[in-house]
């Protein structure tokens, strides 16, 4: 039995920044602005936080303490995914 990695996508981000933070925003616009800081989406620390532990509750372990303080999408997927594929 092999165990399957799951990436969070930008997609999956998006909807976290929803349910997580109260952040509507389109999956697609934050794929192509994924080197936008967060602040400019209306996504402050505080809902970062709430994103990283649903992420962390979803799948059973913590994720490295920076990834609440990452600036962009792309910073963070980079940081999750990398922590999730690694085991870290």
């Amino acid at each position: 039995m092999t165990t399957e990695i799951t990436q969070v996508t930008v997609e999956e981000l998006a909807s976290l920044m929803k349910t997580a933070a109260g952040v509507t925003v389109d999956p697609h616009d934050l794929a192509g602005r994924a080197n936008t800081p967060f602040a400019e989406f209306g996504l402050d620390s505080l809902g970062l936080l709430g994103i990283v532990g649903e992420l962390e509750n979803r799948h059973g372990r913590s994720l490295p303490t920076d990834a609440e303080r990452c600036k962009s999408p792309r910073a963070f997927l980079e940081l999750v995914n990398g922590a999730l594929t690694t085991g870290a």
